[in-house]
């Protein structure tokens, strides 16, 4: 690639409100010294502009060069979106070309204007640092002009040459540059075409090059492009600014959203017909059932060229009836699918795939900045560090970071304080129902193993774990795997499972709301004054199947208040961890298929305990010397004492 180094992120572009205070009379500004490049590489980058209708200002045709730097150019400057700045070895001894940048430079800080420096055979540390020609040069200046004008010129030099550009180098054809460079120009003109689209939108960039990139909209064949991440990422919104910008290249165009609600609610025919009337621009087409459907997507859109979107897919049989092979649509179609399921897009053998990240730091912080204040910069200082808790806490889910902010705006930080409290022990409503959606599709084993990761096992590593949940019967392998397709889960480079913080509390959301007022009803008790509150009571003899009791094992002055024997009428529970110094009951439930205890203070188990069910047992840095006094017959597949979660 030539364009080397291009910031990947909103501000390459001018912010929304100098674009409606500017009126641009030109796309682009070329800059340039004339007997360097006139008649070569300018000349053929003009023409390419002029030819893709971009309206470009090239000062040696626009008006007769003066000694001094006219008006008129500088007015021609303020009034440009862009400037090229093609900076070629001689481009520094031309005091008209340092006032021309000079002046650029000063463009780009009031009124957003977008600078793409092409470094014309010239290496651009060189520019940074007014080496080479460029140190000579400069002491040429320093004899013949005043101080504060040459290092205005050394000042732009210096940042235009710390910009990301196009580096002409002689290992390929400059019109391979000049394609780099038109595809640039021509998507920022797109994305600054649609205000009232991105107006509101953050770290959209990025995502939207990386996007458009991978439809290869030049090229002529049918290509299928799958964008998937979990709820609440901006699937949707990144595939509709992508199709208002390239939809025009197209013969025509649909976008079929909310594909898994409508489906369900009015079937697939009602889809299928939607799509061929946007298409087609039929209203009265009749389908009879989605056969027929099929047969009319096929036959009458096979010779078209078109744009599709179909977002929020769910189900193969979806894709099925609506866009199943290559040879459906027309040479040159683009058909975008989001989804939650990569897996799905594998299925399906599309050919490329996206994954829509959380967004980096300085991004969720503008958008919640954009929500909370109404504003874009930094929150005020008294707001700091409790916005800090809250980009923390929706680690970087763009639907987290809006509900939340427009939830805090306004209020005082006595509120804050209090909503943020709140917001940890009961989320926002809106961002659960987003992210349960995903949930909601598992299988009840896949169900069983996301709560289970949510409540016990989130940031641990996944070989045990995947012993944990064999031993449960949960069949993990294949489990783990659903979650990962389904954007619910990842495993790092290091096989450590990472669950969203805000899947993870969903999770333990849904356990909670098993039984809002009584804990001792839930399947899964992982909090301690829960525990604390079931043990004391000697409740949760029929619903807890699975609990993990952490505690301070160097808090001695803290006793516990309830007696342990509690644990063994727990006739259901399956997964048992402890981690601290606790009574041994004299009996254990015999329902247990894993047992965990850190420091286990007995040398020997409970007599009582019975093997039927037991198939791990982990008993790390415990004092056990025997596992029982008598003798027993022992199925336990797996013994350990070292391992624990």
């Amino acid at each position: 690639m030539a364009l080397v180094d291009m910031e990947m992120d909103s501000s390459s572009f001018p912010s929304s409100s100098s674009s409606a205070v500017a009126r641009w009379n030109y796309d682009v500004f070329l800059s340039f010294r004339g007997e360097d490049t006139r008649y070569n590489f300018v000349g053929h980058l003009y023409e390419a502009l002029i030819q893709k209708g971009i309206h470009t200002f090239k000062d040696d045709k626009n008006l007769d060069r003066g000694k001094t730097i006219s008006p008129e150019l500088l007015k021609a400057i303020g009034e440009s979106r862009f400037a090229i700045v093609i900076i070629s070895k001689d481009y520094a001894s031309s005091a008209w070309c340092l006032d021309e940048l000079a002046h650029i430079i000063h463009c780009k800080k009031k009124t957003g204007m977008t600078i793409l420096p092409v470094f014309h055979y010239v290496d651009p540390s060189d520019i940074r640092k007014q080496m080479g020609t460029f140190e000579q040069t400069f002491i040429e200046h320093e004899e013949k002009e005043n101080k504060e004008r040459v290092e205005k010129w050394r000042e732009a030099l210096r940042e235009v040459g710390n910009l990301a550009g196009c580096h002409l180098k002689n290992t390929r054809y400059e019109t391979e540059d000049i394609k780099d460079i038109m595809g640039w120009i021509s998507l920022h003109l797109k994305y600054d075409a649609f205000p009232y689209i991105t107006r509101d939108l953050v770290g959209i960039y990025s995502r939207m090059v990386e996007l458009e990139s991978l439809l290869a909209i030049g090229s002529n064949d049918v290509r299928f492009i799958g964008v998937w991440a979990m709820g609440g990422m901006g699937k949707t919104t990144l595939a509709r600014v992508v199709y208002h910008m390239v939809s025009k290249e197209f013969e025509a165009y649909s976008f079929i959203e909310d594909v898994r609600e409508n489906s369900e609610k009015h079937g697939l025919v009602g889809l299928q017909q939607k799509l061929i009337s946007n298409i087609l621009e039929e209203t009265d087409l009749k389908i009879r059932d989605k056969y027929d459907g099929i047969l009319k997507i096929r036959n009458r859109l096979c010779r078209k060229r078109i744009l599709l979107v179909l977002d929020d897919v769910n189900k193969l049989d979806q894709l099925e009836n609506l866009a199943w092979e290559h040879d459906w649509f027309g040479p040159g179609s683009r058909i975008i699918i989001t989804t939650r399921d990569v897996h799905m897009l594998k299925t399906h053998r599309v050919d490329k795939t996206y994954e829509v990240k959380g967004l980096y730091h300085k991004d969720a912080l503008q958008l919640f900045c954009s929500k909370a204040f109404r504003e874009e910069h930094v929150p005020p200082n008294d707001y700091l560090v409790m916005s800090e808790e809250v980009l923390k806490h929706a680690a970087g889910l763009p639907l987290a970071l809006k509900v939340l902010g427009s939830f805090l705006f306004g209020k005082s930080t006595i509120l804050w304080r209090s909503a943020l409290e709140r917001i940890k022990e009961n989320p926002k409503k809106e961002v659960f129902n987003v992210l349960q959606i995903s949930f909601d599709g598992l299988d009840d084993l896949d169900k069983e193993i996301f709560l289970h990761i949510a409540c016990f096992f989130n940031h641990k590593e996944k070989d045990h774990i995947v012993e944990v949940l064999d031993s449960l019967g949960l069949h993990p392998d294949i489990g783990l795997q659903e979650l990962i397709d389904k954007s619910l889960l990842k495993i790092d480079d290091e096989g450590i499972l990472r669950m969203h913080d805000l899947l993870e509390e969903m999770g333990k959301n849904i356990v909670c709301q098993e039984c809002p007022n009584d804990c001792g009803k839930r399947s899964r008790l992982w909090r301690y004054e829960d525990i604390e509150n079931v043990l004391k009571k000697n409740k949760g003899i029929e619903r807890v199947q699975a609990m993990h009791i952490l505690r301070n094992y160097d808090d001695e002055g803290k006793e516990t208040c309830w007696s342990p024997e509690a644990i063994s009428q727990m006739y259901n529970l399956k997964f048992l961890s402890i981690d601290g110094i606790f009574h041994v009951p004299q009996h254990l439930p015999n329902s247990l298929r894993v047992l965990c205890w850190r420091y286990y203070p007995s040398n020997s188990l409970p007599s009582t305990f019975q093997l039927d069910e037991l198939v791990m047992l982990h008993l790390p840095e415990s004092r056990i010397e025997q596992l029982w006094i008598e003798l027993k017959v022992i199925m336990c597949y797996s013994v350990s004492s070292q391992l624990c979660i």
